[in-house]
């Protein structure tokens, strides 16, 4: 069966890979397939995690380049392995205007929140969960949008919904929005944009 050459571009823990890869191997994502993942640290625990189900890793490194050498680092890695598409899976580097056009529509990432709500610079991480605190929402969650220049601004593909608790800290948010919402909605947010991807070739 054809399917979609898929790179993960991680920078820590690697949770959301997991799911990607329990849901590859549960036969959930059967549209594409998860051929690379890259790392722009070498010390990113989500490589460990790739190790173990067989899929190929390559760091490449920021440090001591400018943002064009390190995307044209990045390119020539996802042309010389094919991939068709990028998933973004905290991914704690800014992509320039020149890479997202390049793979336009081809980048998905996700964001643990409901765009547009607590997004675009600077809204990252734990940031996010602070700031929805802060701000006294009931109702926060995870969304899965296309990449472009802006920040937190492509397309939405997918959302899913998490209620705030009086007693939430930013730590226990985090972590309730990553299991209730991330994790449930990157996978089938993947495999929509891969069926799509198969559709148009």
């Amino acid at each position: 069966m054809l399917k979609v050459k898929i790179a993960v571009f991680v920078s820590g823990g690697g949770t959301n890979l997991g799911a990607l890869l329990e849901a590859q191997k549960n036969g959930e994502l059967k549209s594409g397939e998860i051929r690379l993942v890259v790392s722009n640290r070498a010390d990113a625990f989500a490589l460990t995690r790739a190790d173990c189900f067989g899929i190929k890793t390559n760091v490449i490194l920021r440090k001591g380049k400018t943002p064009a050498e390190f995307e044209d680092e990045l390119i020539s890695l996802l042309v010389e392995n094919e991939i068709e598409l990028i998933v973004l899976a905290g991914f704690m580097c800014i992509l320039s205007n020149n890479f997202t056009e390049k793979f336009k529509d081809r980048i998905i990432n996700v964001h643990p929140s409901l765009i547009p709500s607590f997004c675009g610079e600077g809204y990252y991480g734990l940031k996010v969960h602070e700031a929805a605190l802060k701000y006294g929402v009931k109702v926060t969650g995870a969304t899965v949008h296309y990449v472009n220049e802006i920040p937190d601004g492509g397309e939405i593909i997918m959302q899913k919904a998490v209620e705030i608790d009086e007693t939430d800290t930013p730590e226990t948010l985090q972590k309730k929005v990553m299991q209730q919402a991330e994790w449930v909605i990157l996978p089938v947010a993947t495999e929509k944009v891969c069926k799509k991807l198969l559709e148009e070739k």
